[in-house]
């Protein structure tokens, strides 16, 4: 029989070193008993079985993981979006319409407004019209004042003689009135206020002591013109106020030489108002009255200069008159001795008496604008009826 093989597997004592079978549960030599330990095989075959299954590894970068989180945020908020509109009532969720936002106009600047120059009127001449002659008009003043014309701008339009000849059934051209023309508006002040502002003056505080009189005569002003100034009623002055002296209204120095007079500003053009242009008067008017607008307070030694003449006299016939009124009476001495009506042409000047003259007389300077002239004509004798042809 062959023999039974046999272990060569040893293994060694952790106390003394013996070595020993590898089956031996106790050393021989020190006595230290081995715990039972199993095969490797086996150990390993057990720690095999008992090992769990291991996951793949994934790994993955920083943009790539946010990425990954954005989508599935928005895919859950799209899931909670749909769900919640599911199950809310119909028409929460309407849309509506939003309204184009339109642009807002930008503002341009305006254009600098350039004012048109104040147009002067002017008067529009019509034709003259045909007018027959009837037996109730009498005469050419007659029919001048009904068509409130002149009787020479008829004999002058239908160059008639001066008498102004006319029949029954004779056609005349009548011209219509001139409109009388409104002067364009100035800026120049009143006459009193423009010597206000042209007046020198000075102001001063009432001193303790002071009187009205001391006060003009240190100012060399009289006390009248003091208190027409500063507008007071009494002569008192009180401490404290103060009050204008006009210097322009002060009295010349017999030690000085004269003073030049200072020439206050022109006045206006008077404003002629009656009778008006073309105006007629038979022999019932008895006087004729002109008048005019004033053109502000006449000062000492200024008037009105009224000069009237006729135009269809043969020789020249005038009267200069100057009056300090607004208003004038033609002297019945200046009316027509015959029985043509006579065109009287007339128009008024402001004047200001500049001195004397040899034999006492004012001598007149003017001292402000010509006024229109206007025209009237007078009859000075009944007018023969006119015969029929």
């Amino acid at each position: 029989m062959a023999p039974e093989p046999t272990s060569n597997k040893t293994k060694i004592c952790p106390t003394c070193g013996t070595r020993l079978s590898e089956n031996a549960v106790r050393c021989l030599v020190c006595g230290t008993e081995f715990t039972a330990q199993p095969a490797p095989k086996a150990i390993k075959k057990t720690e095999k079985s008992v090992q769990a299954s291991r996951m793949p590894e994934v790994k993955l970068s920083l943009p790539a993981a946010i990425g990954i989180l954005v989508v599935v945020v928005i895919a859950v908020a799209a899931i909670v979006f749909f769900t919640v509109r599911a199950s809310a009532p119909e028409g929460t969720f309407e849309t509506q319409d939003t309204p184009t936002p339109t642009e807002t106009p930008t503002a341009s600047p305006s254009p600098t407004m350039t004012i048109p120059p104040t147009d002067i009127p002017t008067a529009t001449l019509q034709p003259p019209f045909d007018y027959e002659v009837k037996a109730s008009d009498g005469s050419c003043s007659q029919i001048a004042y009904t068509f409130n014309v002149s009787v020479q701008s008829i004999i002058v339009l239908n160059n008639l003689a001066s008498s102004c000849p006319i029949s029954v059934g004779q056609v005349l051209k009548i011209p219509y009135p001139t409109p009388t023309i409104p002067p364009p508006a100035t800026n120049t002040p009143q006459p009193d206020i423009a010597t206000k502002e042209a007046c020198e003056t000075v102001v001063i505080t009432v001193q303790d002591g002071d009187t009205l009189s001391s006060i003009a005569a240190n100012y060399a002003v009289s006390s009248e013109d003091i208190k027409e100034y500063n507008g007071l009623t009494t002569d008192n002055v009180f401490l404290g106020s103060t009050l204008v002296i006009p210097l322009c209204r002060r009295a010349a120095n017999p030690n000085d030489p004269t003073p030049t007079a200072t020439i206050p500003p022109p006045y206006p053009a008077p404003n002629l108002l009656l009778p008006a242009d073309g105006a007629a008067f038979t022999l019932a008017n008895d006087v004729v009255t002109l008048q005019w607008a004033s053109v502000g307070v006449l000062r000492d030694g200024e008037a009105y200069q009224v000069i009237v003449e006729d135009v269809t006299a043969s020789q020249t016939n005038r009267i200069t008159d100057y009056v300090t009124d607004t208003k004038y009476i033609v002297p019945t001495t200046f009316r027509p001795r015959d029985n043509v009506a006579h065109v009287m042409r007339w128009w008024v000047v402001p004047v200001r008496q500049a001195g004397v003259d040899d034999q006492g007389q004012p001598v007149w300077v003017t001292s402000g604008a010509i006024s229109d002239k206007r025209v009237f004509t007078w009859v000075g004798v009944a007018v023969q009826g006119t015969p029929n042809p």
